[in-house]
């Protein structure tokens, strides 16, 4: 199972790569797994400010439907409009094509509550 260590991650399954005040946003390597084929992604919260855990959009799989949910409060300022066409790069590759939005942080310090990579591996197991 890929755990890049140069990202952070929540326990929703989402990983989180910081580059300055912005964070791209996705679902993990184990996620897209127990998900199975992702066959839609919905985000219809872009230029929208929303906290931290609040639910910015879903991931429809062959078996069932899952909320994306906000790892650090702040505005959607991109959605990968690749993934309305080519759902499955989800699954191709969760931590490059794959990635689903970039949030502006509003509140740096919300990035210390983020897991690191052991304690990702730590909440699934690994």
């Amino acid at each position: 199972m890929n755990i890049p260590a140069d990202l952070k991650y929540t326990k929703d399954h989402e990983w989180v790569k910081i580059e300055g005040d912005v964070a791209t946003v996705g679902i993990t390597d184990f996620a897209q797994g127990e998900l199975g084929d992702i066959v839609y992604v919905e985000v219809e919260t872009l230029d929208e400010t929303l906290d931290k855990d609040e639910v910015f959009g879903t991931v429809e799989a062959v078996k069932t439907v899952s909320d994306l949910f906000q790892p650090l409060s702040g505005e959607i300022i991109a959605f990968n409009e690749a993934l309305e066409d080519e759902p499955e790069k989800v699954n191709a590759d969760p931590y490059g094509d794959g990635w689903m939005v970039k949030i502006k942080i509003s509140d740096s310090a919300e990035v210390e509550g983020l897991l690191s990579d052991a304690d990702y591996k730590e909440l699934i197991g690994a």
